[in-house]
């Protein structure tokens, strides 16, 4: 209790000050990179649900354009994801900005992902325990599978690391987290730039 309600909270202060710090001149080249990529709009801003489903918006880089076909309907992710954008996320330097969340204690440097506001009345009251901790830029579900997972297990994972959340688990989170950037593992689902929208 004492790690989760106090020890947890410092360190993601401290890390994400610290990270944000040490990673300043890839956030800058990434930035610089994706102004131009994305027609002056380096940063992707969304609203997405964190502890007790309460909203805040979440900071990412924008991987992909605005691109549309002859009827105005956005063209697929994997014709929007521009080359650079493509780089950023297969090296998950994407997830950066959200150390601003971190540091704003909206979120987690570990914990379920946040997901969609719209998936929130799809939810079981199994599935929906993920919001009982704040979302996290890397999590259990990220690490054992990330995008190439179904929902099912996805949830399965997230409950899991709710109902076991302790300095271990998060030391080894980060150490896996690592070790998955490196290796380039999960980034995608099968055949797809992203995952299948969830549907319940």
């Amino acid at each position: 209790m004492m790690y989760k309600d106090f020890f947890k909270i410092i360190f993601d202060k401290l890390a994400s000050a610290i990270g944000l710090v040490l990673l300043s001149p890839i956030f800058l080249i990434c930035t610089i990179g994706l102004f131009f990529a994305n027609h002056g709009k380096p940063f992707f801003f969304q609203s997405r649900p964190g502890k007790h489903g309460k909203v805040f918006r979440i900071i990412k880089f924008k991987t992909m354009n605005e691109k549309k076909d002859t009827t105005g309907k956005l063209l697929s992710d994997a014709e929007r994801l521009t080359v650079i954008g493509s780089f950023v996320r297969k090296t998950s330097l994407d997830e950066i900005p959200q150390l601003i969340n971190v540091l704003k204690g909206d979120m987690s440097l570990i914990g379920p992902r946040p997901l969609l506001v719209s998936y929130l009345h799809l939810y079981s009251d199994f599935q929906n325990r993920r919001h009982e901790v704040k979302p996290g830029i890397t999590g259990w579900a990220q690490v054992n599978g990330r995008n190439a997972i179904s929902w099912d297990k996805k949830f399965e994972l997230d409950v899991f690391y709710v109902d076991n959340q302790s300095f271990a688990l998060d030391f080894k989170i980060l150490l896996m987290t690592i070790q998955k950037v490196v290796k380039s593992e999960g980034i995608n689902a099968a055949n797809a730039a992203t995952i299948e929208p969830f549907n319940g």
